[in-house]
């Protein structure tokens, strides 16, 4: 399809509409302010995990308006070797790459280049788009606190992998989310979310099918809680199940000795004891006569320690890896996919 410049005639060069992003151009402003970009990948052949975090966060109180501070962090998973992790300081470019950049032209490959300060893990990737992304998502809370987020599966990458095992061509296929607004980790309270792709396919063309799920339960008022379950078919968001439509249910408790603290420094914070992982976690969605389950049953985890810019008490972010089995009828049709996931539990930072 053709795109149209500013002024009326046909471009070579695919043009957005918006801002050029994946955010706008506005300062950050209060120490709560914050952006992120975040990856989540499974590799094909079912061995390797990876998630990465790129945050602009806003001010300290001491710092002018406009002042933001800058982290990324990279997690590599091996079925056999366990977890690696780099520090917050994590080098990449900035903004790295984003499927919410414009201009973005469909298909064509981007580079995300993530390495710890020593190169161990690092990962070097061309990665590419196959779908299109959800609508945009808001969740208010606290009062004066909100958070938006966008998220798109079937995101198909190649490259460089380097972690203790030693430097591998690898092939994922994966996750990407950008998420904006301004809360505090102790309102916010918890929040869970997880992506499952069909890896069955063909590399060159969208997953078949592909399901991501989001749900946020803030501190302060049980009403504010939002959750959705979103389902793909063949890189076109075929489904969106809305809050009161979506029930989760966990069973079991993942073996302590399967959960690794992250990143390096993190038990130098002296955090409290963590909560437990659930081993089980069930999610449904109904609508009408469609319906979708994801039954996720967790291998191995990676609690990430970060400290609250608000209180002594840090927010853990669990990043959780396991096999999965999505399956639901959609419009009379039904389908079954056994696969591999991602799913991330969040919390703790309250002061009980």
């Amino acid at each position: 399809m053709a795109s149209f410049s500013y002024r009326g005639g046909i471009s070579a060069e695919p043009l957005g509409l918006g801002p050029a992003g994946p955010f706008p151009r506005a300062p950050l402003v209060d120490p709560i302010d914050r952006r992120w970009l975040h990856y989540a990948f499974l590799s094909r052949d079912g061995r390797r995990a990876m998630v990465a975090n790129s945050a602009w966060l806003g001010p300290a109180e001491d710092e002018p308006p406009g002042t933001e501070r800058f982290t990324t962090i990279l997690l590599l998973h091996d079925r056999e070797g366990g977890w690696s992790s780099s520090q917050f300081n994590a080098d990449t470019a900035r903004p790295p790459w984003s499927a919410f950049a414009l201009p973005h032209a469909h298909g064509v490959p981007g580079e995300l280049k993530i390495a710890a300060s020593d190169n161990n893990p690092s990962v070097a990737l061309n990665l590419k788009r196959t779908g299109r992304p959800c609508t945009s998502q808001c969740a208010f809370f606290a009062g004066d606190q909100h958070l938006r987020w966008q998220s798109e599966p079937g995101i198909a990458a190649t490259g460089t992998w380097n972690d203790d095992g030693g430097k591998s061509q690898v092939d994922l296929i994966g996750y990407h989310e950008r998420v904006r607004g301004r809360w505090s980790w102790p309102a916010l309270g918890e929040w869970v979310f997880g992506f499952a792709n069909d890896m069955s396919g063909d590399p060159e063309n969208p997953p078949e099918w592909a399901g991501v799920f989001t749900f946020i339960r803030p501190s302060a008022d049980p009403g504010e809680a939002t959750a959705s379950f979103m389902l793909w078919n063949k890189g076109r968001m075929r489904r969106h199940f809305p809050r009161r439509n979506v029930s989760f249910a966990v069973r079991g408790e993942l073996e302590r000795n399967d959960v690794t603290l992250t990143p390096p420094l993190a038990g130098l914070l002296g955090v409290a004891p963590m909560a437990g992982v659930p081993k089980r976690l069930a999610i449904t969605a109904t609508q009408g006569d469609d319906w979708v389950v994801l039954d996720f049953n967790a291998d191995a985890a990676a609690r990430v320690v970060i400290p609250s810019e608000t209180s002594f008490h840090a927010f853990s972010v669990h990043e959780v890896v396991g096999d999965c089995i999505l399956s639901g009828s959609v419009g009379g049709e039904k389908f079954s996919v056994t696969t591999r996931g991602i799913v991330e539990f969040s919390g703790g930072a309250d002061a009980g």
